[in-house]
């Protein structure tokens, strides 16, 4: 599983660079104060997504000791909050505000703490819009250690 070429990004610079601001621009009106990426939360994970050339964005942060379940494994609950933050900051990146409608994770091996890992995310399908079909992974050390799929529904949508 892995993000496909996008029409939402040709890889340009200027384009990377387009899509970044819309994406800084969104996080910065509405998600401030998240938990996973927000600047502004004292208690945060403060994850910084960037977008890639493919399209999809990424984050690199450190597995802290402080964020494990079992010995030396980092929490599941705090990969999945991480991998849904992902996800929507992909979508922040198109100016999307979107919430969780379903979120399915699979964890393939466990991710250790102590040491570095990414999070990316990009955009399945938008063929069902207001509906968005996402897809995330957790990569360390170069291997995919968690998969995970969410449906998102626009926001605006809801009211």
């Amino acid at each position: 599983m892995s993000p496909p070429e996008t029409a939402v990004n040709s890889g340009s610079p200027a384009r990377i660079s387009a899509t970044q601001a819309c994406l800084d621009r969104v996080h910065e009106r509405e998600h401030a104060m998240c938990l996973v990426c927000g600047p502004q939360n004292p208690n945060g994970l403060k994850l910084k997504f960037k977008v890639q050339p493919d399209g999809s964005v990424a984050a690199v942060f450190d597995c802290l000791p402080s964020l494990q379940s079992y010995p030396n494994v980092l929490h599941g609950g705090v990969i999945s909050a991480i991998l849904d933050s992902a996800m929507v900051n992909a979508l922040f990146a198109i100016g999307i505000v979107a919430v969780t409608a379903t979120l399915e994770v699979r964890f393939l091996a466990p991710a250790v703490t102590g040491r570095f890992a990414m999070a990316r995310a990009w955009i399945e399908s938008d063929a069902a819009h207001p509906l968005y079909l996402q897809r995330a992974q957790l990569v360390q050390d170069g291997k995919v250690l968690v998969e995970a799929k969410a449906k998102f529904i626009v926001r605006d949508a809801l009211s």
